[in-house]
């Protein structure tokens, strides 16, 4: 007798290895979420540096790197059980602990043990435990030439990742007066793996306001509105370039109603265009708003006989004191 029963096929292999990853991926998500829930943790406060010499130290980060110094505490006599405990030498004298502003991000925690009998080697790079912090620059062409100018010693020149994750990604390390390795790293369009547009991002200070605690500098924003005009007026490409450089982030995106325009080159595509059909025509401002990290800027645009042919208003977005994003809006003609 013949019987008849559905049978399935068995799932290949290829699809139990999927399955049994989305099975793991949800218990790392789970315990992602709870240990999250359970620290609390918001991000990164501050990273914290030994160093020889305090006044060394603080006048690098400031003079050179341009942070400035906050707080300081000490010089702290420590006694014998909290050394025991921080494996301290013992014959180690008082600390003196500084914290330096370093721009959007981390602050940094300068440590200096007076009389210090621990080790004075710098660690090499594939020891355990070896560190360092890496500076997001926007341009490191102009930011190696200007370390280079100070006598800081490079460890290279600048080298830009071609493919991977990290492509687009240019670094370079450096070193302190004491011998410390710190790190430039820029990648103005992006990184390879956010093409993928991943559900969660890498944190980057270009990403963050400088403005974000709600401080706003109203002479600041209005000489920002101004050269932003200037820049628009300019018919010379280098100093338009220059300018350009200035004002606006790497990554400006200019949005109008009908287009949006990425970086230099496309901003500056437009503005020749427009300096082509209008060669006559001149932008001038009619009033300048401003509040935390925003700007509007009321304009007109026209000739020397009719100086109003066109008006409008840009909205402008602040980060790190440049212009992120341009919003244009442009008034109906009459």
């Amino acid at each position: 007798m013949t019987t008849n029963r559905n049978t399935s096929p068995l799932p290949s292999r290829a699809a139990l290895i999927a399955l049994l990853n989305l099975i793991i991926m949800f218990f790392l998500s789970s315990e992602i979420a709870s240990a999250q829930t359970g620290v609390r943790i918001l991000g990164v406060d501050h990273v914290g540096v030994n160093v020889p010499d305090m006044k060394q130290a603080v006048t690098f980060f400031h003079d050179v790197l341009g942070f400035t110094p906050v707080t300081q505490l000490g010089p702290i006599a420590l006694d014998a059980a909290w050394k025991e405990i921080n494996t301290i030498d013992r014959g180690t004298g008082d600390v003196t602990i500084r914290m330096i502003h370093a721009g959007t991000g981390a602050s940094i925690e300068v440590f200096q043990y007076a009389n210090s009998k621990g080790s004075s080697m710098q660690p090499h790079s594939d020891d355990v435990g070896a560190t360092h912090i890496a500076f997001y620059t926007e341009d490191i062409a102009a930011a190696v030439a200007y370390l280079k100018g100070k006598g800081v010693t490079l460890l290279g020149e600048p080298f830009l990742m071609p493919s991977g994750d990290t492509a687009g990604e240019s670094w370079v390390y450096f070193l302190t007066p004491w011998g410390s390795k710190l790190e430039l790293v820029s990648y103005p369009e992006g990184k390879g793996y956010e093409k993928s547009k991943p559900s969660v991002t890498l944190w980057s200070p270009k990403k963050v306001s400088s403005n974000a605690e709600g401080v706003s500098d109203p002479s600041a924003n209005k000489t920002l509105a101004e050269q932003h005009l200037t820049l628009w007026n300019e018919s010379d490409k280098s100093t338009r370039d220059k300018l350009m450089r200035q004002i606006y982030s790497s990554d400006i995106e200019m949005v109008d109603r009908h287009f949006t325009a990425v970086g230099y080159d496309a901003v500056d595509t437009f503005i020749v265009d427009l300096q082509r059909k209008n060669p006559d025509f001149k932008f001038a401002a009619r009033s300048v708003e401003a509040h935390h990290n925003l700007i509007r800027l009321y304009w007109q645009v026209g000739s020397k006989a009719k100086p109003a042919v066109v008006t409008g208003m840009d909205l402008f977005v602040i980060a790190n004191g440049k212009v992120e994003k341009l919003y244009v809006f442009v008034d109906p003609t009459k």
